[in-house]
């Protein structure tokens, strides 16, 4: 069993008792999620696609951590001017353990 969700922009298929890394949420450690905006859902034969979404599913979880992911460097070069800057970026993220996929 699987479901495709969207959270933060950005579409994640999800299984249960699979941890996954989204966006950053506004939740602290142990609170639970829910995602209500579930693209599509497949439990072996039976496959529901929302149009665009479908009614009446819902993924929930735990938020297990919040963190940020490895640094990056963003590099800025402009040829025969000199122009060189180096910055970098650490993009925060919340990993959330699926629980759940329930529809009907």
């Amino acid at each position: 069993m699987f479901a495709i969700v969207e959270a933060g922009g950005k579409q994640y298929t999800v299984s249960p008792n699979q941890t996954v890394q989204i966006e950053k949420l506004n939740k602290q450690k142990g609170d639970k999620v829910s995602f209500d905006k579930v693209l599509l859902v497949a439990d072996g034969e039976d496959l529901k696609i929302g149009r665009p979404a479908v009614s009446g599913a819902k993924v929930t979880g735990t938020v297990i951590q919040q963190g940020k992911d490895k640094k990056i460097r963003v590099f800025k070069y402009k040829s025969k001017s000199r122009y060189r800057r180096t910055q970098g970026h650490r993009q925060p993220f919340t990993a959330v353990k699926i629980e759940s996929i329930d529809f009907k």
